[in-house]
């Protein structure tokens, strides 16, 4: 099959197949169906071949700054969406069962058990999720007061706890969402061994 002629002026194409013309490749052909514009209408809108379209929807070619500004028009988005997924490795943390690390917090030497189930540093840590574990009643029961949300799910055992002046029966699957500023905290343990989830969300830190 002959090749199709390049018009003067046009660099030659390359055929690169890296990751960010396999991210383009991805983003322009789930635009254009998103549309329902095809290859045909998106090549007038762009006054791009239907050969040079193909190639960039399949990852043969690079594109120039000039034809991802026309397929941004043409497909009415900005042109930062074309490159959507090219920066997708983030932070993260796996935390495996029984290895979260122990932290101290009031109460740690009177049977509360509090792991942390891991964070992100910086400007991502927002969220603390924590595994605690009440495994001895004592009379001494910590209140807490912090900044942010948090976010209590019970996994074993029964307890009441307290946020203010309010007092709530936790059993295994209740859940309970509150303001940390208030000062909160189990008040009282009713059956033993006591499991739940606390995961405090703090928000965009300024």
């Amino acid at each position: 099959m002959e090749a199709l002629p390049v018009p003067e002026g046009t660099p030659r194409e390359e055929t690169p197949s890296g990751h960010l013309e396999d991210v383009i490749a991805m983003r322009v052909r789930e635009l254009r169906l998103a549309k329902g514009i095809s290859l045909a209408e998106l090549a007038r809108l762009t006054g791009m071949s239907k050969a040079m379209l193909s190639k960039i929807e399949n990852a043969q070619t690079s594109c120039s700054l000039s034809s991802l500004a026309r397929l941004a028009e043409a497909l009415a988005v900005p042109v930062t969406a074309l490159f959507r997924g090219l920066d997708a490795e983030r932070e993260a943390v796996h935390t495996p069962a029984g290895h979260g690390a122990q932290i101290a917090r009031r109460g740690s030497n009177v049977g509360h058990l509090y792991q942390l189930l891991g964070a992100l540093r910086g400007e991502h840590k927002r969220l603390e999720p924590l595994l605690v574990t009440l495994t001895e009643a004592s009379e001494v029961f910590p209140l807490f007061q912090h900044p942010g949300t948090e976010f209590l799910y019970m996994l074993d055992g029964v307890m009441v706890y307290g946020h203010g002046q309010a007092r709530y029966e936790m059993h295994p699957g209740d859940s309970l969402v509150f303001d940390g500023e208030g000062p909160h905290g189990p008040a009282e343990l009713v059956e033993l061994p006591i499991r739940f989830l606390a995961v405090t969300a703090y928000g965009h830190v300024a």
